[in-house]
């Protein structure tokens, strides 16, 4: 695994942990419940609940944790009130037993869970995220799948969880991270080395790091070149602001191919890009402007293709013809991906990399899928999309998914300043740039996306509220966002 990716295991992945840790290094599997209950119980206690604790516990290892947590807050002097689900001892009315809680432990379902939950369990969890009490859930959210995120029922809101050796996918991932609430991951006892891959990765500052630097003898080609088409009447912003961020993120060189008629307005506003017109129609890019398109990329060392390219026919067949063409690694975002709306194969004849970043609208098109479809199961969507395009697949949104079908990685800092219009564009040049400076197409979309986030969250700071921050903020943030200084964070 990367060593610039923090472990993320899926339940098969932890189980194997549990197992070794007690089978091969002789670690007593009641000691490390006892730890799990400790530190679930200090999470509590710091809480400093004013009212009695209400503990939910469910069959296995995590209603053993649960029962130990009630234990050691007992000891410490609260108030405890423990619940048996799947027992004759659990509530007829969780709403009135909830009633007055001071905090809720959420011990129902662990990390082994997938589908809906049952009752009892399903009221249990349905009355807690009704109570106005502070949750805190054992190891994960009951009702989210560990692997995945994915929540098929009602699941536990928690407001903190405390997930034990290490984080779990469905905790990164929506549904299953805003679910999460705030994630205290705590060690139990389980010796380092445990064999196997972990099934993803949280993407770590230390992957901003890999990109190679200018030197004294570096000139703007050797810096990298990078080539943008997009653009059309009314959308040469977009254009503009993928171009922009670029040069930001360090490529030496940017070159916009844009529609002729539209290439004086460009120019007006960005002096520092060069720019190609190429004949077409009405101010778009159309088949007739293939050849003048492809010229624009011969010297680049990486591209972008789509920004406010538009839905035109005429403009959707230019993208497809072209990005068979484009030989070198490329961005394709926006429009670009529209123009493959159901046809994700058609790009796995590129014979150089690529990278794909859709928010979920755009990947529903691509796989021809509903939304709301991609946002309940955006890990396996992302995972099909790279598998059928033969690409990276950057699945935009506050828990970013990078995957090539194999390899995962999940952004794990939110940024909601990026909830912006223009700021998937000002991705989608910071990643050509990264690419064109040399850093390999799966860590320049790692390392991408978490300057991004970076960025914006810097822009925040400087604007003074992230819904007044613009896509032009997040460009002037980007250096700050590529520094692997802790402090931007």
């Amino acid at each position: 695994m990367e060593p610039w990716l923090e472990p993320l295991y899926d339940a098969e992945g932890i189980r194997a942990v549990d197992t070794w840790a007690i089978e091969d290094q002789g670690v007593p599997s009641a000691q490390l419940m006892e730890a799990a209950g400790a530190a679930l119980a200090e999470a509590v206690a710091g809480l400093a609940p004013q009212g009695p604790v209400r503990i939910l516990c469910g069959k296995g290892n995590n209603g053993g944790d649960g029962k130990i947590a009630a234990r050691r807050l007992s000891e410490l002097g609260f108030e405890v009130d423990t619940a048996l689900l799947f027992s004759d001892e659990a509530p007829e009315d969780f709403d009135a037993w909830l009633a007055g809680s001071g905090a809720i432990v959420d011990a129902i379902f662990g990390t082994g869970f997938s589908g809906t939950p049952r009752e009892p369990a399903a009221a249990a969890i349905a009355a807690v995220n009704r109570c106005r009490a502070p949750v805190v859930s054992c190891d994960i959210a009951s009702g989210v799948d560990a692997s995945s995120g994915e929540v098929a029922g009602d699941a536990v809101e928690a407001d903190l969880t405390v997930s034990f050796h290490a984080a779990k996918l469905g905790q990164r991932i929506a549904p299953g991270k805003r679910r999460t609430g705030e994630l205290r991951v705590v060690p139990i006892g389980i010796p380092a080395g445990a064999p196997g891959e972990p099934a993803a990765g949280t993407i770590c500052r230390s992957v901003l790091e890999l990109a190679p630097r200018r030197g004294p003898d570096s000139t703007k080609f050797s810096s990298g070149q990078v080539t943008i088409a997009g653009g059309s009447r009314g959308l040469t912003g977009a254009v503009r602001m993928s171009s922009s961020a670029a040069i930001r993120a360090g490529a030496g060189y940017a070159t916009v191919a844009i529609p002729t008629d539209l290439e004086p307005v460009f120019e007006l506003g960005q002096p520092e890009v060069m720019s190609v017109g190429c004949p077409g129609g009405d101010g778009r890019l159309v088949p007739v402007s293939v050849k003048a398109v492809l010229a624009a990329f011969e010297r680049a060392a990486a591209g972008v293709l789509g920004p406010g390219l538009g839905r035109d026919p005429g403009s959707l067949e230019l993208a497809r013809e072209v990005a068979a063409a484009i030989e070198c690694p490329l961005v394709i975002d926006a429009d670009g991906l529209n123009a493959f709306a159901g046809r994700a194969s058609m790009i796995a004849s590129r014979d150089q990399p690529t990278l794909l970043t859709p928010h979920a609208g755009e990947l529903g098109r691509l796989l021809d899928r509903e939304s709301t479809e991609i946002d309940g199961h955006r890990l396996g969507a992302a995972r099909d999309a790279a598998r059928a395009a033969q690409a990276i697949v950057v699945l935009k949104g506050d828990d970013t998914i990078v995957t090539d079908g194999t390899r995962i990685a999940v952004n794990a800092l939110s940024a909601p300043a990026l909830a912006t219009a223009g700021s998937g564009d000002v991705l989608s040049g910071i990643l050509a740039a990264l690419m064109a400076r040399g850093l390999e197409p799966f860590a320049a979309a790692c390392a991408g996306v978490l300057a991004h986030a970076r960025a914006g969250r810097d822009a925040a700071r400087r604007i003074g509220a992230a819904e007044s921050v613009i896509a032009t903020d997040v460009i002037d943030s980007i250096a700050a966002g590529l520094r692997p200084d802790p402090a931007v964070e």
